[in-house]
């Protein structure tokens, strides 16, 4: 009896073939085995590498990749097809190399190196049924991709291909559709914060001897290690697998980070490592690591994020709780831990090295637009327009330059800042609504759209978004505050607390912090307790000092205590900084749909 272990795993498969490989072979066998070279070392190979592939083995017309991501998977073959046009475009017909590529997302057999089983055959199937120089997927690929990537694949129905049981729903999309894709960024950059210029870009601007925008701003790469079980309890040791586990899928859901598989982390389990080590193996930036330790009822879990090219500590927090119902508590720590993570590596992401300053508007457009954001000021949200406007340029189909823009005109109306409110609830509009079209199940388009829509006075549909982007992703800090926002304007002031609360004890250090407490202070003083919002909205003056809507709810809540003489400084506090302070900024600034809690805020105005 054979007692060898099969070794299983789930993998992105991609089968690639060269069409019509034995008449270039008849015609021309060392020129063509020549030209196959040339393309795997300038090309192919550099394309799998940088998207995490493992090439499997290659034939004499075909080859064979396992990648963790089926996204990384679909890009790589893209810019291989796309790179192959190129090649292409000056090559006598008959002797062009071109390749028909298939994927698959399934669960397959290593051994020795080699990948077998369903998932495999299904892929080679599929590369089968493509047309030259076009992408074949699975359904199940094109469910893992369908909302981070705007390239549309076409449904080719279901397919009955060869030694497979049953039918295979076949997506595809054509050598055309490729080649009409302008870069590279153009699929990246729909799932990162920070896009990148095009080559026509950086010739028109002589910037073609600078680094990399790639090397700036590229994706956060990140890997969560198992969590070590410090108190040697087998019950503790599911429990930290399972947390890893249920991270890294909660993670996976941020179209803008890249999160290596769960195999690929544990294979470290058990072992003392070297974080620097590790990320250079698993060709990530960032790696996630904890512990758990349990003392009879009590369970204390710690999680730390770590550069993994310095070795610095980027994060860290502590959890201590009951363990009385240990998957409730996985889950609550998830939600928690992911937030947090998510938040920290996003500032990281635009802000980068804090002693260069803004990046260059011209190299990084998108990222110089996330920068301004972070720095919230009238100034800095203008550049941060004028960035993301520029960005949008280079790549119309950005969800994250529209989500920038909307994020800008949020901050210059409630701050008070804006010079044309009418105009600028317009653009808010525009910013949601193509952000939503571009990519209708990203929570933060939802409940950026669901803000642009409580401004404009459309609170209901702007609660449906909001409610849409909670029930995508509550585990997002940059979704969380939006639709505290949303649920402020509507009325559910109580619940929209409950979740400005939760954002600011995952980021105290939001750069949101004190709009989120101005609001906060606010939705207190309709609830009947005014004295609660008074300490809130005073951080919020100390924190945001040039911010009218700060001084504007702490006049009212200074009022509806009885204290006039402070209120009253409030209010002139607001009158020096924006002389032309008046009744329709301030309704612009607080669009509730209970136009009462607008009055009083205007009410409030004369005792300056």
């Amino acid at each position: 009896m054979n007692d060898e272990r099969i070794e299983r795993r789930l993998a992105a498969i991609l089968a690639g073939d060269v069409v019509g490989y034995s008449r270039l072979m008849g015609a021309d066998e060392v020129g063509t085995l020549r030209a196959l070279k040339v393309i795997r070392r300038e090309l192919a190979d550099p394309a799998v590498a940088r998207h995490h592939g493992r090439i499997v083995k290659t034939t004499g017309d075909g080859i064979l990749i396992e990648f963790p991501s089926v996204v990384d998977a679909v890009i790589c073959a893209i810019n291989i097809q796309r790179g192959m046009i190129a090649r292409n475009a000056c090559v006598p017909e008959d002797k062009r190399i071109v390749f028909r590529i298939g994927i698959n997302v399934g669960d397959i057999i290593i051994d020795e190196g080699d990948i077998y089983g369903d998932g495999v055959n299904i892929a080679a199937r599929l590369e089968a049924l493509c047309e030259p120089g076009g992408l074949c997927i699975s359904r199940t690929a094109n469910d893992q991709i369908r909302d981070k990537l705007s390239l549309a694949f076409a449904d080719l129905g279901e397919q009955t291909v060869k030694n497979i049981a049953r039918a295979v729903g076949v997506y595809g999309v054509g050598a055309k559709d490729i080649a009409a894709l302008a870069q590279e960024a153009e699929l990246d950059a729909i799932e990162t914060p920070a896009g990148e210029r095009s080559r026509d870009h950086q010739r028109k601007t002589g910037a073609v001897g600078s680094p990399s925008v790639r090397d700036h701003e590229a994706r956060p790469t990140l890997a969560v290690l198992p969590f070590d079980n410090l108190s040697r309890d087998d019950e503790i040791e599911g429990f930290c697998d399972g947390l890893a586990e249920d991270v890294t899928t909660a993670v996976s859901k941020f179209r803008w980070i890249k999160i290596v598989s769960r195999n690929s982390s544990f294979a470290y389990k058990g072992h003392s490592i070297d974080v620097r080590r590790v990320a250079g193996d698993l060709g990530v930036r960032y790696i996630l690591e904890g512990s758990v330790r349990r003392a009879g009822h009590r369970v204390r879990i710690t999680a730390q994020l770590i550069d993994g090219a310095s070795g610095n500590h980027l994060w860290a927090e502590k959890y201590d709780r009951d363990y009385s119902n240990p998957f409730d508590l996985q889950d609550e720590i998830t939600r928690d831990l992911v937030a947090s993570l998510e938040h920290v590596l996003w500032v990281t992401l635009v802000r980068g090295d804090p002693h260069t300053g803004a990046p260059d508007p011209v190299l990084s457009p998108l990222r110089a637009a996330g920068w301004h954001i972070v720095e919230l000021t009238h100034v800095g949200n203008r550049a941060a327009i004028a960035c993301a406007s520029s960005a949008l340029e280079i790549n119309p189909k950005s969800v994250a330059a529209y989500q920038y823009l909307a994020n800008a005109y949020i901050a210059e109306l409630f701050a008070g800042w804006t010079e044309d409110a009418a105009s600028d609830i317009g653009n808010l509009m525009e910013a949601g609504r193509r952000a939503t079209a571009l990519s209708p199940a990203d929570a933060l388009s939802q409940c950026l759209y669901g803000v642009a829509l409580s401004y404009a006075g459309n609170h209901d549909d702007g609660l449906a978004c909001a409610r849409r982007a909670l029930a995508l992703n509550s585990n997002s800090v940059n979704v969380l505050g939006p639709c505290g926002r949303v649920l402020t304007f509507y009325g559910e002031v109580r619940e929209a607390n409950q979740i400005l609360e939760r954002t600011l004890r995952l980021a105290p250090a939001h750069y949101f912090r004190a709009f989120f407490l101005s609001h906060m202070a606010l939705n207190w003083l309709q609830l009947g307790e005014p004295e609660r919002g008074l300490p809130l909205i005073s951080e919020a003056t100390k924190l945001k000092p040039e911010a009218l809507c700060c001084y504007i709810t702490q006049a009212q809540i200074l009022q509806s205590l009885g204290r006039l003489e402070p209120a009253k400084g409030a209010l002139s506090e607001a009158y020096r900084r924006r002389p032309d302070l008046n009744e329709g900024l301030v309704r612009a600034m607080f669009p509730y749909r209970d136009c009462l809690v607008s009055d009083r805020l205007v009410e409030a105005l004369p005792i300056a």
